[in-house]
């Protein structure tokens, strides 16, 4: 493992091209254009590096707690509204849950409506939704928004007036399958996951033809017995493994790579899908809980790296991979990084798949340590259910020591800001059979609460791979986060109460409390010079139901709801 340096990065202005996907003939010139505007918010992650960091700073320390509201905007749709809204010129554009129910398009500096998409969906998605009917968010590129739906399909509308332009059947929603995450346009190609690793789903990725809706290419995230590693499966479960690419992908036009993280396999029994080597750290099931990096013109995978062979406790993969270029060592490193759910943070060089680190940041005990040299955790063998073997104690839980919810960069500070959890469980599994379109799980998985708190906003320090600053909470499943040139971090939790904190040091500079829980990752923009910051409330109902004691805590924290609040200084 390399013995890293202080942590030095490179210059902001070399991280924000990194972080606006560089300029590059490789990538849609639209998407490089919103994601280097300071003013707008054009992507869903800000940029092609899923960064969430925006340079303005009229918005900063010495002025965040005069924060007023600019205005509230009503969603129309209750439960698990966890949209990042974007923002186009002087437009803006955010979905709801259900759906999405609605996709609206208002004037971004008064909430005044312009147009809603209210599109036709089937009644029964709820039943097929794992886990919950909520909809991340829409993509925009060349005049066009592009939409992924709880049916299973994927649509593109006119921007400016919400027309339907094209759809396309990506999958098949009743076999458990739903769209919950907004795409990513590379060049001429819009390509989506989709859930359904609960549901014995088999996995892929998918690119259409951004102006006609044709599918260009598909890629199968678990290989069948006829295809490479598909011996890392027993038999034929394969067909039903899971691996489901449900969150949101990365891109690096420099090399034209796509990045995107896998779920858990399915079942989550072991027993059925496995030999049993993944107890002795061998890859197994691939490619679930893994990162893949695959080729964005034809969809090949080029490398991959498996945070949690044989998933034993739904750890997933799927969370968001943040690019970066690092200083480490005293060189310049063009990094990947990933707060997993299996608790370790993994540094990985983006262009060669090397892993640098992979370090707990969440109380962890499944695994002793995760080997960079091995590339394989080195598991405590009590820790790993069976069978004959329940397991107690375990960290983190299924949930994981972070979530969907996404964390920042901030190139100003060095640090990633991460919505973490800390909460554990017991796990033992029992007979399982497959049946198209429920729950593929055999496994029991009571929750223990976590020693003294139950969620933190963690400040990490990717380099010397250690917490600068932390932020405790009683419950979990907390928002995303923002970071911005005005040193800030902004971050709401399920308790509804949105805030500022100074971005070096963690302190309160801001407090208000919006009524619901909050998930979504809040998002900063300008119109005519004019600084607002805006984010999502409604939170999540389907979750709780998987965490006992602490999800009725959770529940009982706030009602749900659904509305968006945009706020500017006086």
């Amino acid at each position: 493992m390399a013995k890293f340096a202080n942590a030095l990065l490179a210059s902001a202005a070399g991280a924000l091209c990194v972080a606006a996907g560089l300029v590059s003939a490789a990538a849609n010139d639209s998407v490089i254009k919103g994601g280097q505007d300071p003013n707008e918010w054009a992507v869903y992650g800000k940029d092609y590096a899923n960064t969430r960091y925006s340079p303005l700073k009229s918005v900063n320390t010495s002025n965040v707690g005069n924060l007023r509201l600019a205005y509230s905007f009503q969603l129309g749709s209750l439960r698990s509204n966890e949209s990042t809204p974007l923002v186009i010129g002087d437009t803006m554009y955010v979905s709801t849950s259900w759906g999405p129910k609605y996709v609206y398009a208002i004037d971004a500096a008064t909430g005044a409506r312009k147009w809603t998409y209210e599109p036709d969906m089937p009644d029964d998605t709820l039943q097929f939704a794992c886990c919950d009917v909520n909809s991340r968010g829409v993509t925009y590129a060349d005049g066009k928004l592009f939409v992924g739906r709880l049916d299973g399909k994927l649509v593109a509308l006119d921007a400016k007036t919400g027309k339907e332009l094209w759809k396309a059947d990506v999958v098949d929603y009743t076999q458990g399958s739903v769209i919950t995450s907004p795409p990513l346009v590379v060049k001429d190609k819009v390509i989506t996951g989709f859930g359904g690793g609960e549901y014995g789903a088999r996995g892929s990725l998918q690119a259409y033809d951004m102006n006609t809706g044709k599918q260009v290419w598909k890629t199968y995230t678990v290989p069948t017995k006829d295809q490479p590693n598909g011996d890392t499966w027993k038999g034929d479960t394969a067909q039903h493994g899971g691996g489901a690419a449900w969150l949101v992908g990365s891109y690096d036009p420099k090399t034209n790579t796509v990045f995107w993280g896998t779920s858990n396999p399915g079942p989550w029994n072991t027993a059925v899908r496995s030999t049993g080597d993944g107890a002795m750290g061998k890859l197994t099931n691939l490619y679930t809980a893994s990162t893949l990096a695959l080729d964005a013109d034809t969809g090949a995978i080029k490398w991959w790296v498996q945070g949690t062979p044989e998933d034993a406790w739904d750890y997933d993969g799927v969370n968001e991979l943040v690019l970066a270029d690092l200083k480490i060592d005293g060189e310049t490193v063009p990094a990947m990084m990933k707060a997993d759910r299996n608790g370790f943070f993994f540094v990985t060089n983006r262009e060669t798949g090397k892993v640098l680190s992979a370090e707990k940041y969440v109380p962890t005990n499944w695994a002793e340590k995760w080997d960079v040299n091995t590339l394989r955790p080195i598991e405590v063998a009590d820790k790993r259910p069976g069978p004959n073997h329940p397991a107690k104690g375990i960290c983190p839980n299924l949930i994981g020591g972070k979530n969907w919810q996404p964390m920042s960069f901030s190139p100003d500070t060095g640090l990633v800001y991460i919505p973490s959890n800390n909460v554990c469980m017991d796990w033992s599994v029992g007979d399982v059979s497959y049946k198209r379109g429920v729950f593929y799980l055999g496994a029991e998985f009571p929750t223990h609460e976590g020693d003294g708190y139950n969620g933190e906003l963690i400040a990490w320090d990717p380099v010397k791979h250690e917490k600068v600053w932390g932020l405790k909470s009683d419950l979990p499943f907390n928002g995303g986060t923002l970071t911005t040139g005005g040193n800030l971090v902004f971050w709401g939790d399920l308790h509804g109460d949105f805030r500022a904190l100074d971005a070096k040091t963690g302190q309160e500079l801001f407090k208000k409390n919006l009524g619901s829980g909050i998930g979504a990752g809040p998002i900063t923009y300008s119109v005519n010079g004019k600084q607002y910051v805006a984010v999502v409330v409604g939170r999540t109902a389907a979750i709780p139901a998987f965490l006992g004691d602490l999800g009725k805590k959770m529940t009982a924290a706030t009602p749900e709801g659904g509305a968006l609040f945009v706020f500017a200084l006086d």
